[in-house]
C-alpha cells in the first residue's frame, strides 16, 4: 500500500537520496554518477534550513516517490496581498510506479498544504513529460514555466 508521509530531520537522508534520484533521471545522468560535494552539502543544508516541505510517496519501506514545494516571500501585489508564493520542485516517481497516479496524489498534498499556509500563488518549472499532469492541477503555461493561482 502505498503511502505519503511529509518528511522531517530523521528523514533527510531518504529526502536526499530520493532528489539524487530524481536529478539522475531528469539530467540523464548515470546511476554511478557523482555529484560534487558543495552540491550536496547545499541541497543537504537547504532541506534542514530552509523554508520548504517535502512528501515522499512509500511503497513497504520504499520511497517510490517525491515532492517538494519551497516557500517564498516577496512584496504584497494586488492578485497577491499576502506576498506569500512558493514554488514546486522535485516531482517525481520512479518508473515502475508512474501512470498509477502517485504524482498526481503528491501533487494535491502539495497544493494542499500550501493553501493551508495561505499561499496565493504557485509556480513549477516543467519538463515536457510533465506538463499534462501539472495541467490536470489547474497549472497554466506562462513564459518561465508554469503558475496556479489559488
Amino acid at each position: 500500500m502505498i503511502t505519503f508521509i511529509k518528511t522531517c530531520d530523521f528523514d533527510l537522508d531518504i529526502a536526499m537520496s530520493s532528489r539524487l534520484e530524481m536529478l539522475k533521471e531528469v539530467n540523464s545522468l548515470s546511476d554511478d554518477y557523482s555529484f560534487d560535494r558543495e552540491f550536496i552539502d547545499c541541497t543537504r543544508e537547504y532541506f534542514k534550513n530552509s523554508n520548504q516541505t517535502t512528501f515522499l510517496a512509500v511503497d513497504n519501506d520504499e520511497v517510490i516517490g517525491c515532492a517538494t514545494i519551497c516557500y517564498i516571500n516577496v512584496m504584497p501585489t494586488f492578485d497577491h496581498p499576502s506576498g506569500k508564493r512558493a514554488h514546486i520542485m522535485n516531482v517525481y516517481t520512479q518508473n515502475s510506479y508512474r501512470r498509477q497516479g502517485i504524482a498526481y496524489q503528491m501533487m494535491k498534498i502539495v497544493i494542499d498544504e500550501a493553501t493551508l499556509k495561505g499561499i496565493t500563488e504557485i509556480s513549477l518549472d516543467s519538463t515536457t513529460l510533465g506538463r499534462p499532469l501539472y495541467e490536470k492541477c489547474g497549472f497554466i503555461k506562462t513564459e518561465d514555466g508554469m503558475v496556479l493561482n489559488i
